[in-house]
């Protein structure tokens, strides 16, 4: 171990840890091996417990090398999901994942957070893989900026949180009811990303609550807009993925080389490193475009076919990929369907000379 430590490559990819039989303890990942896994042996002062014993059982570690950190990313989730290494999270412990419902109870539409969607959930928004704790601070905190949490016991009768302010008084019924529906409307527009209102209106309150010194308020509101912003995120990333899009994805990996990957979903079709010298761009560019030709319909995955559903496997390939186009250290294109099909290869042609040689000046060539 000691040997093998010294001459880790400081590059990046993925470390297997073994215990003595052979069996996968960990699997993690770096765009540094070298530096991270030594942190594990070396100043283990500030450890965790699970830490420090996940190091007393390592006897063996395989490394994995990949040509970016995204590859790196990549292929680290996968490992997991197959593998189920006992010292790395729970990605695939269905607790893990959450939802947010809406349901109809007692004539009210009623916000839930749950693990198990039922047959009839039709109104739903996730899955979200962070802790349960952070949904439940955004739906908390929608709930006492709008006063919609209501603990309606029987109708007619002033429920609890109404006399503590909590609720608009749904459970009188009358004008109440048109209000709490208008809200639940608006809720449900801000998680599609058809309307931004309750969340400008929570911004609105936290400057308030600061521009009258009320710091524990306002605090408190940056903290509900922030677990709000993680809902909206997700939900971007579902959204981008299930469109199923057409993908090409350029990083520079020095001056003469760039790795090119072809993604469509959660998938990565293709990829591999180019020379992206002047003397060959021409040969380069045809190269590619019949990659991308080729790659994109060799699985009937030409066409841009609309909303596909993302598994629970799925989601977290598909948030690095979210995050991986959304970096500084990728430049990608775009290539709607029906350009494949019939459009001008010139046009293709000339996107992806931009793309390769970095003068790109859009991600999606007009349709």
């Amino acid at each position: 171990m000691k040997d093998k430590l010294k001459s880790l490559p400081s590059s990046p990819g993925v470390y297997l840890m073994k215990d003595s039989s052979g069996g996968i303890l960990y699997v993690g990942k770096s765009k540094n091996l070298k530096q991270r896994v030594q942190s594990y042996f070396y100043n283990t002062k500030g450890h965790s417990n699970k830490t420090k014993r996940l190091v007393n059982n390592i006897k063996e570690l395989e490394i994995r090398l990949t040509d970016t950190e995204f590859e790196a990313f990549m292929l680290e989730c996968k490992l997991i999901h197959e593998l189920k290494p006992v010292y790395n999270k729970k990605m695939r412990n269905p607790l893990a994942y959450s939802y947010i419902v809406i349901r109809s109870v007692k004539g009210l539409r009623r916000i839930f957070i749950t693990n198990c969607l039922q047959t009839g959930d039709k109104v739903c928004f996730g899955p979200y893989t962070a802790n349960r704790n952070t949904i439940e601070k955004a739906v908390q905190g929608i709930q006492e900026c709008y006063k919609i949490s209501c603990n309606q016991t029987s109708a007619g009768t002033p429920c609890l949180n109404h006399s503590l302010g909590l609720c608009l008084g749904m459970c009188l019924g009358g004008e109440a009811i048109r209000e709490y529906d208008t809200i639940m409307n608006s809720f449900i527009a801000l998680l599609e990303g058809s309307d931004r209102g309750l969340y400008g209106a929570m911004e609105q309150r936290m400057l308030q609550a600061s521009e009258t010194f009320d710091f524990e308020t306002a605090a408190k509101y940056r903290d509900y807009i922030g677990a709000v912003d993680f809902l909206l995120n997700k939900e971007k990333v579902i959204g981008f993925t299930e469109e199923n899009r057409n993908i090409v994805v350029v990083e520079n990996l020095d001056g003469d080389t760039v790795k090119l990957f072809l993604i469509k979903r959660n998938h990565i079709l293709y990829s591999e490193k180019f020379s992206v010298k002047a003397i060959e761009i021409d040969g380069l560019c045809s190269t590619v475009r019949g990659l991308v030709q080729s790659r994109f319909r060799q699985d009937g995955l030409s066409g841009d076919s609309g909303p596909n559903e993302l598994t629970r496997d799925e989601i977290d390939e598909a948030q690095i990929i979210y995050s991986y186009l959304q970096g500084s250290s990728s430049r990608y294109l775009i290539i709607p369907g029906e350009r494949l099909e019939g459009g001008d290869p010139a046009e293709i042609g000339q996107a992806l000379r931009e793309l390769l040689t970095g003068s790109q000046k859009t991600p999606v060539p007009s349709k």
